[in-house]
């Protein structure tokens, strides 16, 4: 007598093999977009919810270029009250920043802080977060990827 219901039969589970021959490199254009719109929009990416092969314990997401992150907005008066928080390990060793202040000397940390926050916390979200790959302005190294424009 069957117990139980065989998943393979029913579901389609992917494996790390069949998710790295599936993966695809896309460009996004950051500018003028607001962040957490923008960043969620990423994360699925990254984690490849965008797929119907979707598996949530398998790295299947694709690679993301966004260029022109210097011109990213944030909504409301988040320039001057969101707080960038970050410690050296050291007694007292408290580093605050504000978003305006973080957008002017490193404007990549504000998108990536904002889509490595969307993604799990162990260790494929770790991994996924270096499939994103962020830069101030228009240039990128990846072309030899050959990257698609990601319509958001």
């Amino acid at each position: 007598m069957k117990r139980g219901i065989s998943l393979k039969k029913y579901t389609y589970i992917s494996t790390r093999e069949d998710a790295l021959a599936a993966r695809k490199w896309f460009v996004v254009d950051a500018e003028g977009r607001v962040v957490g719109r923008l960043a969620t929009q990423i994360a699925n990416v990254l984690r490849g919810k965008h797929k119907p092969s979707f598996t949530p314990h398998v790295d299947c997401g694709d690679f993301v270029v966004v260029l022109n992150a210097a011109k990213v907005r944030l909504s409301g008066r988040k320039l001057e009250d969101k707080l960038y928080i970050r410690h050296s390990g050291w007694p007292g060793g408290v580093r605050r920043a504000t978003a305006g202040r973080v957008m002017r000397e490193r404007p990549e940390r504000v998108l990536r802080s904002a889509v490595v926050g969307m993604l799990p916390k162990n260790r494929l979200g770790r991994r996924l977060a270096t499939k994103l790959k962020i830069y101030r302005g228009a240039e990128h190294p990846h072309a030899a990827q050959q990257p698609e424009t990601l319509a958001l």
